[in-house]
């Protein structure tokens, strides 16, 4: 039995695992109590609108998808500080749909699902700082930047393994990771998103909490 489990394929079990963090996100949203009052809404949607314009705003581009951005994250997880994951969740699903808009493509569904779903969805994971005191803000940024950076890093996995099999070298300047995809993707991902989440913490220092404040007042 245990010798069929290692016959699966690595991308089967993360289409499985895919499909287990879509289920989970539609349970929280599905949870979440919270009316949306008009602020609420005008909160989301501006944080969303915030979001893509910093977006825009590359500092450093990767070559296959991927930037430093100025902190193009950053609204969107004080909302989620504001109001809680479920409803970051779902604003983050939404940015995640008006990024792939902006001119997004994908190998096959799980990548999508994983590079503009899950990933921006996990952005809502700064929601573990509603209703605590501020210092849980600086710890929700780092878990959000760390849940979008698990599904890029599946999502990588993924195409640099259909890249193999097609018979293309990975590298990354002038280091050759063709032998280990997952370091591949693992560093390819850290690239950006280890500078664009220090740039979040250093943004949130200066005005973050400011900034939950005035979403969280009635």
């Amino acid at each position: 039995m245990f010798k069929k489990f290692t016959e699966i394929s690595a991308t089967t079990w993360i289409a499985l695992a895919t499909l287990a963090a879509i289920a989970v996100i539609l349970y929280v949203i599905s949870r979440t109590n919270k009316k949306w009052s008009a602020k609420m809404i005008a909160s989301g949607a501006l944080a969303i609108a915030l979001s893509f314009v910093l977006s825009c705003i590359r500092l450093y581009r990767m070559p296959t998808g991927g930037s430093v951005t100025l902190g193009s994250m950053l609204p969107l997880m004080l909302f989620a500080a504001a109001y809680g994951v479920g409803p970051g969740l779902l604003a983050g699903l939404a940015y995640g749909l008006l990024q792939y808009l902006q001119g997004g493509w994908w190998l096959n569904v799980w990548q999508f699902i994983l590079d503009y779903l899950l990933a921006f969805a996990a952005l809502g994971l700064a929601g573990i700082a509603h209703n605590k005191n501020d210092k849980w803000l600086y710890i929700g940024i780092p878990v959000a930047a760390l849940g979008r950076a698990v599904c890029a890093i599946l999502a990588g996995l993924m195409w640099a393994s259909d890249s193999l099999a097609q018979g293309y070298a990975l590298t990354i300047g002038s280091a050759d990771l063709t032998g280990v995809p997952l370091w591949y993707s693992i560093v390819y991902n850290g690239v950006y998103l280890i500078p664009d989440t220090i740039i979040c913490l250093i943004l949130a220092l200066l005005v973050g909490r400011q900034l939950v404040r005035i979403m969280k007042q009635k």
